[in-house]
Parts: structure tokens; C-alpha cells; sequence
């Protein structure tokens, strides 16, 4: 019996192995659809349509921009940076020691201990540059180098890494020149970047997060930014190409891959790209490679005056057709500007033939002319168009500042209610550094709801003039103040360690 129900298992062994390997067979030869393991097939025998062909010509040119890339690409570097963090001395062991109340009994003769020793750290820095010339010269941001013990430079390809030497640095523009021992470097073409506007088509490349070379493109959405806090001379390219960390001290091209700026900075809330970066125009760049190649560092010109913008409230004071220029709230004794002439009061509309749109701008313009450089000025003074010739002089390495406090006796005009005013004395004038030559009256104390305080005037601030009358005391200032009949008054004062106008209105 036993062997009969073998053989039978036998049997259907055989049976079902028979029929798995005819449905095979089937499935393979007919593709049957109901194949569990889906319809076997070649992909020559499926309507794919494929052309190998890459992208014309034509329509390469109207819609890529690698050809600018394969241009510009190798010009950008990754720049490597360390700092030596020299930190205060630590104990290497004996971990109790750094107890404060164990250390209180024992003081510095820890440091005779065997377990004392100094421990440093390296801080590393991570930024892009780019090649301006083919014997090695490359510019960065000075962020990216700022402090750093050793520079290291690695080319696109990634086959040599050169150790670099700062050749100088500008913080004031943020801009580092820097040299690598080597020739026949693809080198970037510079262009005019003040021919660039609004709108035309830009690419940023560079290093962002280490990740190596990457390109992002956009356009510009502003240039001649400013007053934005990044740096002492603004004069960016506002573009929404993607600029990350890493991208600094890159390369913003145009459309025909040439260099139009330096990446330096993002606006951002999160520290990533939100569309708003900002490079370093090549104008000045080049202007600054320029002076740092001959004098070894940056020289500016320096024209001797503290200037403000002028509001709708200055125009009309000064009986100005609009609010281009700048007004002269003082100028420095023994500058180029007072051996020229110019007043106090001037407006300067012109400066080397450039019309002058505000303080920002002739700011730039200035730092950009030479030392000893003759240079035309043009000023109204009194509603009258006069022309000067001034031999500019060095920017003296130092700003000029200053500390002021100011006030007593409550002034009863409306248009200066809510104001302190005091005389100066020779305890103010040594505490706050006041100059012994300067008259006036300080503001000890102003209101916040003060019509003055709504136009600038602070605690601190001294009143020089009153519609133009000068002021030697306190007392002046009252009796000044008593004889405004008008609905404005144009005060001249001294704020912050500059001199400036500001006008008050009824209304304010």
C-alpha cells in the first residue's frame, strides 16, 4: 500500500513539474498576459521614439548657457582659509582642576602643573575666487580670507592646490587681492559693469557649501545698491541669481561670460538664498586691485567735507529745483575743500562732470579719484551755479568721530518746544571729547513727541545755527527761537561727530 501512495506522489511530482515548465515555455513564446511575473519583452518592441542626437546647433545657442560655462567656469577657484584660534590655556587632564572653587585656592600656579598646557584650534574658512590674470592674481572677498593663517587655492579641475599669498585687503569694499605661484591660468574677461541695466540676463559661479563648482542663473534687479550696512562703500549689483555661503568672493557674469562683479552677500532671515544677493561691481574692484598693485594698499581721495541728502524740507530751504546733490554740513580745516573755497551750505551737484544724486554716490566717486588728482566741482550756493577746481588730498587712515551731550532750559517756541538745551562747559567738553572751537548750545534732553525729534535731533546733538544765525550759547539759542515767525526752521547742527541741517515744520 505504502509503495502504491509513493509511486502516486511520484506521478504528480512529475505531472505538475511537467505543466510549470510548459507554461513557461508558453508565456515565453506567446507572452501570455495572465504571466504572474508580468509580460516579458524587448524594449525594440515598444513605440519608443529616441534621437541620439544632441541639440542643434541653433537651438543650443537660443537656450543654453553652457558655452558662457565652458568660458568662465575655470576662471572661478575654491579658496580655503585657516585661522589659528589661539585659546586660553586649558588643562589636558585632571578635569577637577577646572573647578572654580578648586581654583579659587590655587589660582595661576595651576599653570606651573605638567597637565597645563595651551590648547589651539584651527578655524576654517570656505569661499570661492576668481583668476583675473594668467600669472596668478585672484580676487576673493576679504571676509573670506580676513585673519587667516594660510590660504589655499584649488583650480576648477581639482588636479593642483597652491598655497596663496594675500597681496592686500580692502574691508572697506570687501575686496582681498591674492597670488598663486603660477602661469598660463585661464584668466576671466572683465567688462565695464556700469554699461550693465536692469533686467539683463546674469551667472553666478561658485562654491556654495563646499559642495564644488556650481552655476545658478537670473538676472539684475537692481544695481548701484547702497545704505545697506554690508560694507563702508556700497555700490552692489542686486541680482536673484542663487548666491549661498560658499559663493563668496565668486564670479557674477554676463551673457557673454564676462566678469560684472564679485558675489559678496545675501539678504536673507533663514542664512540661505531668498532671490536677493549682491556683488561687488568690477569697476571698483578694478579700482582697488589697482591701488593695491601700486601703493600696496588702498589710497583714496579725500575732499574735506561733511555732506547730508537733501529731503523736500532742505529744497525748499535752500530754494533747490529738486533733491539731487549733496549739502556741505562742514568742512574740515586745512582740507582740499577749504583751500577750494567751498562753504558750508554748498550743494554739490556735479563732481567730475557726473550730476551728483546724493551722498552715497559722491561718497564712491571721491574714495575712486586719486590723491592729487585736479577735479572739477561743481556747487549752488545761494541759488547760484559756481565752479571749483580742487587738488584732492589723501583719505587720512582714521574717520573722524566724536561724543556729544547737550541741554538745559526748555525753549518756549512751538516749533522747538519739548527741547533742553544747556550751555557747553569745560566738564562736557572733556567727557564727550567736544572740540574747544565749537559754539553752541547741547541738547541735554528732547521729547519724543518733540516736532524736532521727529527729524533726527537727539540727545547729544549741539544747535550751531538757528535760520542761519549762529548760536554761541544757550541763551542765544532762547533768544533766536523767540524771533522765528515762520512755519519751518532751518537748524544747523553738530550730531554724531558730523555737522548737518535739519528742518522743522509746524505740521511735524
Amino acid at each position: 500500500m505504502k509503495n502504491k501512495l509513493a509511486h502516486t506522489k511520484l506521478l504528480y511530482t512529475i505531472l505538475a513539474a511537467g505543466f510549470f515548465t510548459l507554461l513557461i515555455i508558453t508565456s515565453k513564446n506567446y507572452a501570455v498576459e495572465w504571466w504572474p511575473f508580468g509580460k516579458q519583452t524587448d524594449l525594440s518592441q515598444v513605440p519608443v521614439q529616441i534621437n541620439p542626437n544632441p541639440v542643434s546647433a541653433e537651438i543650443k545657442a537660443n537656450t543654453s548657457v553652457a558655452p558662457v560655462i565652458k568660458t568662465a567656469a575655470p576662471s572661478v577657484v575654491n579658496v580655503f582659509s585657516t585661522k589659528i584660534i589661539r585659546g586660553s590655556t586649558e588643562l589636558q587632564y585632571m578635569p577637577f582642576f577646572h573647578d572654580p572653587f578648586f581654583r579659587y585656592f590655587f589660582g595661576d600656579n595651576l599653570k606651573s602643573s605638567p597637565g597645563w598646557k595651551p590648547k589651539n584650534r584651527n578655524e576654517q574658512s570656505l569661499g570661492s575666487g576668481v583668476i583675473v590674470s594668467g600669472d596668478g592674481y585672484i580676487i576673493t572677498n576679504n571676509h573670506v580670507i580676513d585673519g587667516a593663517d594660510k590660504i589655499h587655492i584649488s583650480l576648477n579641475d581639482n588636479e593642483k592646490e597652491y598655497e596663496a599669498k594675500l597681496i592686500g585687503a580692502d574691508p572697506k569694499t570687501d575686496i582681498a587681492l591674492l597670488k598663486i605661484d603660477a602661469e598660463n591660468l585661464p584668466a576671466i574677461t572683465l567688462t565695464d559693469s556700469d554699461h550693465i541695466e536692469v533686467g539683463d540676463f546674469v551667472v553666478a559661479i561658485g562654491n556654495p557649501f563646499g559642495v564644488g563648482q556650481t552655476v545658478t542663473s537670473g538676472i539684475v534687479s537692481a544695481i548701484g545698491r547702497g545704505n545697506i550696512g554690508i560694507t563702508d562703500y556700497e555700490d552692489f549689483i542686486q541680482t536673484d541669481a542663487s548666491i549661498n555661503p560658499g559663493n563668496s568672493g565668486g564670479a557674477l557674469i554676463d551673457a557673454e561670460g564676462r566678469l560684472i562683479g564679485i558675489n559678496t552677500a545675501i539678504l536673507s532671515r533663514s542664512g540661505g538664498n531668498q532671490g536677493i544677493g549682491f556683488a561687488v561691481p568690477t569697476n571698483l574692484v578694478k579700482s582697488v586691485m589697482e591701488r593695491i598693485l601700486k601703493h600696496g594698499r588702498v589710497v583714496r581721495g579725500f575732499l574735506g567735507v561733511q555732506i547730508q541728502d537733501i529731503s523736500t524740507e532742505l529744497a525748499e530751504a535752500f530754494n533747490l529745483s529738486d533733491n539731487n546733490g549733496a549739502i556741505i554740513g562742514y568742512v574740515i580745516p586745512g582740507s582740499a575743500a577749504e583751500e577750494t573755497g567751498l562753504e558750508k551750505g554748498d550743494v554739490i551737484i556735479e563732481f567730475k562732470g557726473t550730476k551728483v544724486k546724493d551722498t552715497r554716490q559722491l561718497r564712491l566717486m571721491v574714495a575712486r579719484t586719486a590723491p592729487e588728482t585736479k577735479t572739477r566741482v561743481n556747487v549752488m550756493r545761494d541759488g547760484e551755479k559756481m565752479e571749483f577746481d580742487v587738488i584732492l588730498k589723501e583719505l587720512p587712515g582714521t574717520e573722524m568721530a566724536g561724543d556729544f551731550y547737550n541741554s538745559q532750559r526748555e525753549n518756549d517756541n512751538k516749533l522747538l518746544s519739548g527741547i533742553i538745551i544747556d550751555d557747553l562747559n569745560p566738564q562736557i567738553r572733556r567727557r564727550f571729547n567736544i572740540p574747544s572751537e565749537l559754539e553752541g548750545a547741547y541738547v541735554r534732553e528732547i521729547k519724543t513727541d518733540a516736532a524736532a525729534f521727529t527729524e533726527g535731533l537727539r540727545e547729544g546733538d549741539v544747535i550751531i545755527e538757528i535760520d542761519r544765525s549762529p548760536v554761541k550759547n544757550a541763551g542765544e539759542a532762547i533768544k533766536l527761537s523767540r524771533k522765528i515767525k515762520a512755519d519751518s526752521v532751518l537748524l544747523y547742527i553738530w550730531s554724531k561727530g558730523g555737522k548737518r541741517y535739519i528742518v522743522i515744520k509746524n505740521d511735524k
